[in-house]
């Protein structure tokens, strides 16, 4: 099924809208067919500044109003404690409140942004998807990421080359529980070193410690600032780690 075909069929529909590359151009795709569509944002503790204000920014670019929910992410015990399924708990939650405020104005469909890229596996955010009903157009359409990215950049929107950021809530163990100060912490950090000009990082939590992810050709540059990084890192965390191995994206 092609996209257009998609919202033909299902020409009014709510979206659960990130700012990320992918629900960035199912907004604008759904635009384009003519359908109606309404977008919903839901922020939280996991979601950096900057993912509401690319958000905000896309939205203004294709002229279209989006719903802004807030929700306490960490109020949900299933969630804070950081099992290995927290992914699952979340997305009950944060899709949870979408579809309470698209049912309220009007809308019976719910997409996401899943690509064909992604996995079809029992991961745990995919399962509470399914469960919740949630249809994923650029995935039922064949459309990978890569497509995507082309896609993107030919419509001009400025998301086409973002890259992935998984939630702040990520850089922490599974297992260890999940504070505002740590989400706030690794905010801090990773806006740090991207104002930089480091991009596509990570700096995850290990014990008191920062281990930073670069993708392999950064990882000179940071050498080189070494002293300066160290400086303002190591005033909130107790050491930084430099993880030799390339990021693979996660």
């Amino acid at each position: 099924m092609t996209l257009e075909a998609f919202f033909k069929e299902n020409p009014k529909t709510a979206l659960a809208f990130s700012g990320g590359v992918d629900s960035s151009y199912l907004l604008c795709a759904a635009m384009q067919a003519g359908a109606e569509v309404r977008a919903y944002y839901v922020k939280t503790a996991f979601q950096p500044e900057f993912e509401y204000e690319d958000a905000m920014r896309l939205a203004k670019q294709l002229g279209v109003e989006v719903t802004v929910l807030r929700l306490d992410a960490l109020c949900d015990p299933q969630v804070a404690v950081n099992p290995a399924n927290r992914c699952y708990y979340c997305k009950q939650n944060i899709f949870g409140s979408i579809w309470r405020a698209a049912r309220a104005d009007g809308f019976s469909v719910l997409l996401d942004g899943t690509n064909a890229s992604d996995q079809a596996d029992d991961r745990p955010g995919m399962k509470a998807l399914r469960e919740l009903k949630v249809r994923s157009p650029l995935r039922e359409a064949g459309l990978t990421k890569a497509m995507i990215r082309e896609k993107s950049r030919l419509a001009g929107l400025f998301t086409w080359d973002k890259p992935a950021y998984a939630c702040l809530a990520t850089r922490i163990p599974t297992g260890e529980t999940i504070t505002e100060e740590k989400l706030t912490r690794t905010e801090w950090a990773e806006s740090y070193l991207m104002g930089l000009g480091f991009s596509d990082l990570r700096v995850r939590l290990l014990g008191s410690c920062a281990r930073v992810q670069l993708p392999k050709e950064q990882q000179e540059a940071f050498l080189d600032r070494r002293e300066e990084i160290l400086a303002v890192l190591k005033t909130r965390y107790s050491g930084v780690l430099l993880d030799m191995e390339a990021r693979d994206g996660r």
